[in-house]
């Protein structure tokens, strides 16, 4: 099966971490968000992947090697564009599109599926979410036929809970239904001539998680859920006592406090005295200095924390992040 990441966005909500690392790089755990997103598609069958780059794409492509075909944009073509740009990858097959930053362990396999049943031209992921303030939500019938969008709704006028995961199955005529010229957008673009048309597309509703690692406390949330398993992706990492999950190479002096989660990256190095109160993540390559204290903090890869510091609540991080993050021979 096929399936393409779509990996050319700024990523300006991360900023600043984005100033220096593309947003599908940005580390979660061991590997960057991106490496999640194929080990979910590589589990579930999708054996060949294409990918749209823009920014940093020298990283990304570096990272990831021939596990994909790739497709620069020179000028961003639009969330749409993108995937027109790629249609001649995926020829008759069915288009599975996959946001570059979403953290979820989806089954889109089932996706896939139900866009079969379905019959309509489009099938979208949608999911129920508390606060419709953040996204962008969808309107169907009593059949899952697309009615209508809302953007970001306040939640007492909005006519729907589910939000759009950014997670689509297409049939190849969805892009006869795009304007002639790009940049071509899903929501501003085509979505409306679909509906204008009376073209039938449908929601396929998930109950997996799902974040869109659209902002800094998204990462966050994603990255402390998959430490605390409520988000199932593969991490390394041996659990050494209650609680503290220490990767291969990683030196852990005594420590003052431990609670909650944390987990320490290959390589890294925790002085005598540290008190470590999580969901607390420590990097590959990161260093935390003897006594110092972290509380539900991440420490990106290759950043080193100074003896005594104190720590709460923060995302530190630097330019080396992408280069401690090339992926490890199993």
């Amino acid at each position: 099966m096929k399936a393409m990441v779509l990996a050319a966005g700024l990523g300006t909500r991360l900023q600043p971490i984005t100033f220096e690392v593309p947003k599908p790089m940005v580390p979660v755990l061991d590997r960057p968000v991106m490496a999640h997103i194929v080990d979910l598609l590589d589990a579930q069958g999708f054996d060949e992947l294409v990918a749209n780059l823009h920014w940093f794409p020298d990283e990304i492509r570096g990272y990831f090697g021939e596990r994909f075909t790739w497709r620069y944009e020179e000028e961003l073509l639009g969330t749409a564009g993108g995937v027109r740009n790629v249609a001649d990858f995926f020829g008759d097959d069915p288009v599975v599109v996959v946001s570059g930053d979403a953290l979820t362990d989806l089954d889109v396999a089932a996706l896939v599926e139900r866009h079969r049943e379905a019959g309509g031209i489009g099938t979208l992921a949608v999911k129920r979410v508390a606060d419709t303030e953040e996204y962008g939500v969808v309107i169907h019938d009593e059949d899952g036929r697309v009615q209508g969008f809302q953007e970001k709704p306040d939640p007492a006028e909005a006519l729907s809970d589910l939000a759009n995961c950014g997670i689509y199955c297409f049939s190849p005529e969805i892009f006869d239904y795009f304007p002639d010229d790009d940049p071509v957008d899903w929501a501003k673009d085509v979505f409306p001539v679909l509906l204008d048309n009376d073209v039938p597309f449908h929601v396929h509703e998930i109950d997996a998680y799902w974040n869109d690692v659209g902002s800094l406390e998204e990462l966050r949330q994603g990255t402390f859920a998959a430490l605390e398993g409520r988000l199932r992706v593969e991490w390394r990492g041996e659990e050494r006592q209650e609680g503290l999950f220490v990767s291969e190479g990683a030196e852990v002096g005594e420590l003052e406090t431990l609670s909650g989660s944390v987990w320490v990256g290959a390589g890294a190095r925790i002085g005598d005295g540290a008190r470590l109160m999580g969901p607390v993540v420590i990097g590959d390559g990161a260093g935390v200095g003897a006594g110092a204290s972290l509380r539900d903090t991440i420490i990106f890869p290759g950043t080193d924390v100074e003896e005594g510091a104190i720590v709460v609540g923060g995302t530190l991080g630097h330019t080396g992040i992408v280069e401690s993050l090339r992926p490890r021979s199993a």
